[in-house]
């Protein structure tokens, strides 16, 4: 079977399957399938196979991490009226680039997937602070880029046969 038709296979099924563990049995721990979607296309933005995986999962966490701590900053910016959330998510993205210096942190945007996605549940979620939302947003991130892997590995698996 030719690669395109067996990723196309593999990735729409198991796109049921994670929707369905998403919003079914793991709804429960508020984790996310858009954030799990996100990092599954930046598992194969990252080449696929474990060096894509290992990045992916370095730099979205790495990102949510400065994510949350930049929606907290912005908080402790309240001088600054209506310049503390943007002056706070300045100082998170120059922080990102800056970051990208390290190899495992060289995908940068990979890095700002992750900053947006804990940004984006801590906006959407009902009363969800920086804190509560880490978590689910890291867990996420782990499932999506494990989705992402193992997609990769099963239409790889197709192809072969």
């Amino acid at each position: 079977m030719p690669l395109l038709l067996a990723l196309s296979v593999s990735i729409g099924l198991l796109a049921i399957v994670a929707t369905w563990l998403f919003l079914g049995p793991l709804a429960a721990l508020h984790v996310q399938i858009w954030q799990a979607f996100v990092a599954w296309a930046s598992h194969y933005h990252n080449g696929g196979k474990s060096a894509g995986l290992t990045k992916t999962l370095v730099c979205m966490v790495f990102g949510a991490l400065v994510g949350m701590g930049s929606v907290m900053l912005a908080g402790q910016l309240g001088a600054l009226g209506a310049l503390a959330a943007p002056v706070a998510v300045g100082i998170g993205a120059a922080l990102i680039v800056l970051a990208a210096h390290l190899p495992m942190l060289s995908t940068i945007p990979s890095s700002v997937y992750g900053f947006a996605c804990v940004a984006g549940l801590i906006l959407l979620g009902k009363d969800m602070t920086p804190t509560a939302a880490i978590v689910p947003t890291i867990a996420s991130i782990v499932l999506g880029a494990g989705f992402g892997w193992l997609s990769e590995f099963i239409g790889g698996k197709l192809t072969k046969s």
